[in-house]
C-alpha cells in the first residue's frame, strides 16, 4: 500500500478528474479498502477540500467548491497548461493582464525545475492588427457584472456613455440582458431595452453598471433565433460568408476572441464559449476551428461536421505517407 502523503495526492487527483465517484471504484483505483478511503476523505476534508458524499447503492464522493480555495494539485500536463493559458491571457484585452501576469508568477514559482523550463521557453507578444482606432478594453469588474445578470436572468441598470449621449446627461438604461458578446475585438451586451421596448446591443466597455440588480425575467426569443445571426445583421447586414457554422470550443471567450477579427463569440462559462464564423469554404473553416487547441463540438450545420470528418482522413493519410518516409532508426 502506497504511504499516506501519496495516496492522498492520487485520491485527490481522481476527485479531480470527474464529477462523482462510486466509493468501491475509488477503493479498486487505489488498491486500498473501503474504509481507508472513508479515512482518506476525512484527512482531505481536515485540510479544507469540500468533498461531499453522494447517494446510491454504494454510495460515493465528489469534490465540490468551497468557500475557501484550497491547494490544488496538477498533473505536469495541466500545469504547463494553465501556465500557457496565463501567458495568453496576459494579451486578452480583456482588463486581466496584470492580474494574469501576478498568477502566472505564482504558478511558475511553485512547479518543478523541469517544468520551470517548459513554459519559460514561450514567450507571447501580442501584435495589434491594423486598425485606424485602437478598440478600447473593457473593465474586467465590468464583464463579470454583465456575465453575472446574463446568467441570472435579473434587470440591469446601469450608465451607458456614447458620443450622442454621455452618462451624466442620460438616464440609466434599464435592460433584460440575455448574451455577452465579443465581435471585431469588442465586448458587446444583447439586451431587451425595457424603455424603448426593442432589442438593442451595447459596448461593454461604455457600460457603468449600477446596484443593486432588478428583477428576475423570463428570456425572450431573439429575431432569427440565435444570437449569431442577430449580431452579424446587425454590423453586416445580410451579407458575409458563403459558409458560416457554429461550435462550441472548451476555451475562455477571451482567449478565442482575442485570435478572431470576424467571428462571433459568446462566453458559456468561465472555460468555455460559442463561436460561430465564416469561410469561402467548408474545408476551410473547419481548418480555421481546429487552430484553436481545444476539444470541439459542432453545433452545425452539417456540412461543417462533414468537413471535419474530410480533414481528419486527409490528415491521418498525411500521417500514415510521413511514416512510411521515415528513414528506419538503428
Amino acid at each position: 500500500m502506497p504511504k499516506t502523503s501519496a495516496r492522498l495526492l492520487s485520491l485527490l487527483s481522481l476527485l479531480q478528474a470527474r464529477r462523482d465517484w462510486p466509493g468501491a471504484l475509488l477503493a479498486e483505483r487505489l488498491d486500498i479498502s473501503p474504509r481507508t478511503v472513508r479515512r482518506d476523505v476525512d484527512r482531505l476534508r481536515e485540510l479544507g477540500y469540500p468533498i461531499q458524499a453522494t447517494k446510491g447503492p454504494d454510495g460515493g464522493y465528489r469534490l465540490g467548491a468551497g468557500a475557501e480555495l484550497p491547494p490544488l494539485l496538477f498533473d505536469d500536463e495541466q500545469a504547463v497548461a494553465l501556465a500557457v493559458a496565463l501567458q495568453i491571457a496576459t494579451t486578452a484585452g480583456a482588463g486581466i493582464e496584470e492580474a494574469a501576469a501576478r498568477a502566472l508568477t505564482t504558478v511558475r514559482q511553485v512547479m518543478p525545475p523541469r517544468l520551470r523550463r517548459r513554459i519559460d521557453t514561450l514567450h507571447v507578444t501580442a501584435v495589434e492588427r491594423p486598425t485606424t482606432r485602437p478598440n478600447p478594453q473593457a473593465d474586467s469588474g465590468v464583464l463579470m457584472a454583465l456575465s453575472a445578470a446574463v446568467h441570472a436572468r435579473e434587470v440591469l441598470r446601469f450608465d451607458y456613455t456614447s458620443a450622442s449621449a454621455p452618462a451624466a446627461d442620460a438616464p440609466p438604461r434599464r435592460v433584460q440582458p440575455h448574451h455577452l458578446v465579443t465581435w471585431g475585438g469588442r465586448w458587446y451586451l444583447v439586451a431587451w431595452d425595457l424603455d424603448r421596448d426593442d432589442w438593442r446591443t451595447f459596448r461593454a466597455d461604455r457600460i457603468t453598471p449600477r446596484t443593486p440588480a432588478g428583477p428576475r425575467f423570463t428570456p425572450r426569443d431573439l429575431p432569427g433565433g440565435e444570437v449569431a445571426a442577430f449580431v452579424i445583421s446587425r454590423f453586416q447586414g445580410s451579407g458575409g460568408w458563403p459558409c458560416r457554422g457554429e461550435v462550441i470550443l472548451d476555451l475562455p471567450a477571451e482567449v478565442v476572441s482575442r485570435y478572431t477579427n470576424d467571428g462571433l463569440v459568446e462566453a458559456l462559462g468561465p472555460d468555455r464559449c460559442r463561436l460561430v464564423l465564416g469561410s469561402w469554404s467548408w474545408p476551410g473553416l473547419a481548418a480555421t476551428i481546429g487552430r484553436f487547441d481545444a476539444d470541439i463540438e459542432v453545433v452545425g450545420p452539417p456540412e461543417l461536421k462533414d468537413a471535419f470528418a474530410h480533414l481528419s482522413r486527409r490528415f491521418a493519410d498525411a500521417a500514415r505517407t510521413n511514416e512510411r518516409d521515415r528513414p528506419p532508426t538503428s
